[in-house]
């Protein structure tokens, strides 16, 4: 059986009518599918994600502006104190200097009384019947150190990788050897017993230490028979506490 349509517009109006049947279909299907628990977990996994990136990226802008910042500030910093540490290496240099040579004259002085310490000790210590023949140092003699010459420093290196990398110059040594002073005292005497003495009166002195008998002996002289002995002793510099100088007064008539 034919229809024919003699109306124009219910044509299209059913055509309508059934495009939108459609659209309903499709949002109710969309609907139930997001009713579908995994899909609304990968929705939300996908903007948690998101703002996850936005935040890492975030921090890692405002970290990067910060270190930026340190790092300029860091780098004024080091060229503004770069001359500061220059002058403080100069002027400690310019006082070590000054201080090796306070400590120079210092020794000196301490080192100018070392023979008449010795000499008045021993002839303190010098018992009776007993005589010398012969008072010397040994070992290296006194004032060999050349300490006048300060320690030689390293020649520096002027290229600009050793600039970048430079650090604390080495300081210089301040303090002033001191020389090790070695007596050796030879003499006779009448009695045996007077060296024992003689030792033991050199030990007492502040100045002389580490007393030695190496050699004693029978000799003879002016047709006696006599103990001849020899000692090795060493000079000790006791504390400058210890000293007591008094200035010397010559009355003159």
């Amino acid at each position: 059986m034919i229809e024919i349509n003699l109306l124009p517009g219910a044509g299209k109006k059913k055509a309508a009518s059934r495009q939108a049947v459609n659209l309903g279909a499709l949002a109710t299907g969309f609907s139930s599918r997001l009713r579908d628990k995994f899909m609304i977990g990968a929705i939300a996994a996908l903007v948690v994600s998101g703002a996850a990136i936005g935040l890492l990226y975030t921090m890692q802008a405002a970290r990067e502006s910060s270190l930026s910042e340190r790092r300029d500030r860091a780098m004024r910093d080091s060229t503004r104190y770069a001359n500061f540490l220059t002058e403080r290496y100069r002027a400690e240099a310019a006082r070590d200097s000054l201080l090796r040579q306070v400590h120079l004259i210092q020794s000196l002085d301490e080192d100018r009384y070392v023979w008449p310490h010795v000499m008045d000790e021993v002839s303190r210590a010098l018992p009776q019947y007993t005589w010398l023949t012969s008072l010397s140092f040994t070992g290296t003699p006194q004032g060999s150190n050349n300490v006048v010459v300060g320690p030689k420093n390293a020649p520096q290196d002027t290229s600009a990788a050793a600039k970048k990398a430079a650090k604390a110059p080495k300081r210089m040594d301040t303090t002033i050897p001191k020389d090790v002073i070695t007596l050796r005292v030879m003499g006779r005497t009448a009695d045996i017993q007077a060296v024992t003495r003689f030792m033991r009166d050199l030990e007492a002195s502040p100045f002389l230490s580490a007393i030695l008998l190496e050699k004693s002996e029978l000799a003879m002289e002016q047709g006696k028979e006599v103990s001849q002995f020899q000692l090795t002793m060493g000079y000790s510099r006791p504390d400058t506490l210890m000293l007591h100088r008094v200035p010397l007064s010559l009355s003159v008539k």
